[in-house]
């Protein structure tokens, strides 16, 4: 496995990054938050982001999508954690653009996935029910019902679900919490009688969901893969998930280091630039090879991805792992680099380690990652 670009993806990550440079800036973010938007994203944007056809880019061509595949996904992820670009790119195009067009009936792939290409729906993904990230512990109920089922529960910082129009939902039809059988995806109408929605502020500004299933009536018709044997397909749904976290944190970790060596080179003590002083060139170079590894790491994850999305799981959390690591390491020397302006919310620094935070810990942070890969190698 090579790991290069090639033309095409070298062309969509330029186009990427001068997108998002000229359409979404830090400064957007700023704005997102002072004016307290309720959405948490520009629904302007995400309108441009489909007319550049992103939105599309793991739909397959036959229903309106480029079919471009998760390098592609991982490129404008990446572009976004420069920017701290906000939308539901992550949730919406890759997460559940995955999920339906690897196990959706073909009703649900003809009613979805055209819509996710021309960026007309917001489809979240409801997995987690408490403090921190355990699939296998899913606890909401799906009881059989007529000719459906029952859902029962609650499901506690769902990204994007406070603005969804449907909810890819986690439920156990069978066993109890913490077994891999009997865990069963359900595609929920966001309308839906009995689903309470509860928005979440959020350390990034950007808002997620905690919703509350009081009967929520779904029929098989709504089951997306199959009942009682969902826990492999939602591995690959988290899976895509989480290599476009880790892609956005590389370059998350790329714009932080870039602003705090640009702040070396200015900044004056003593009657020269700080960045002459061998502890900072020192701690700046650690950081540089640390940053080259995870994007290495990224791209073969998301490289994985793209030959057996099923067989990626490893190469996922090492680059997870690894992603969610440097980037709180080159958030904390960029402060620290900084000095005392860094803890302020003067400079974008603050807030490109707010992102981190959250990104870290969705969908598994660096510890849960790094002992699925200890568990994997035998240890």
């Amino acid at each position: 496995m090579m790991l290069v670009l090639n033309e095409d993806q070298r062309l969509l990550q330029d186009a990427a990054r001068g997108f998002v440079s000229e359409k979404s800036p830090v400064a957007a973010l700023r704005r997102l938050r002072d004016e307290r938007v309720a959405d948490g994203f520009d629904r302007a944007l995400w309108r441009d982001m489909a007319e550049m056809g992103w939105t599309g880019i793991l739909v397959p061509e036959e229903a309106g999508g480029l079919g471009f595949g998760f390098v592609g996904a991982g490129l404008v992820c990446e572009e976004m954690g420069r920017t701290l670009a906000a939308s539901p790119f992550l949730s919406t195009a890759v997460m559940a653009a995955t999920a339906l067009s690897r196990g959706g009936s073909a009703a649900q792939k003809e009613r979805w996935l055209p819509a996710i290409a021309r960026g007309e729906a917001i489809i979240a993904t409801a997995v987690d029910e408490g403090r921190r990230h355990a699939p296998a512990a899913t606890a909401l109920t799906a009881e059989a019902s007529g000719n459906g089922f029952k859902l029962n529960g609650v499901k506690t910082m769902v990204a994007d679900g406070h603005v969804a129009d449907a909810v890819l939902v986690a439920a156990r039809t069978a066993g109890s919490a913490g077994e891999d059988k009997g865990i069963s995806l359900f595609l929920v109408d966001a309308r839906a009688k009995g689903l309470e929605t509860e928005r979440i502020a959020t350390l990034d500004a950007r808002g997620a969901a905690r919703l509350g299933f009081d009967d929520v009536q779904v029929t098989g018709a709504d089951v997306v893969g199959e009942v009682d044997d969902g826990l492999g397909l939602l591995e690959v749904v988290l899976g895509a998930g989480r290599a476009g976290l880790a892609a956005e944190l590389s370059g998350n970790a790329q714009e932080t280091f870039g602003r705090t060596v640009a702040y070396l080179r200015e900044r004056k003590q003593f009657g020269r630039t700080i960045g002459s002083f061998q502890a900072l060139q020192h701690r700046a170079a650690q950081l540089f090879c640390e940053i080259e590894i995870v994007k290495s790491a990224v791209l073969a994850a998301l490289q994985a991805l793209d030959d057996d999305p099923a067989g990626a799981a490893l190469a996922v959390s090492v680059a997870k792992a690894k992603a969610a690591s440097v980037a709180r390491l080159a958030a904390q020397e960029a402060i620290q680099m900084h000095g005392g302006i860094g803890m302020t919310d003067a400079i974008d620094i603050g807030l490109f380690a707010k992102r981190m935070q959250v990104a870290s810990e969705l969908y598994g942070d660096a510890d849960f990652h790094a002992d699925r890969v200890a568990l994997a190698r035998g240890f």
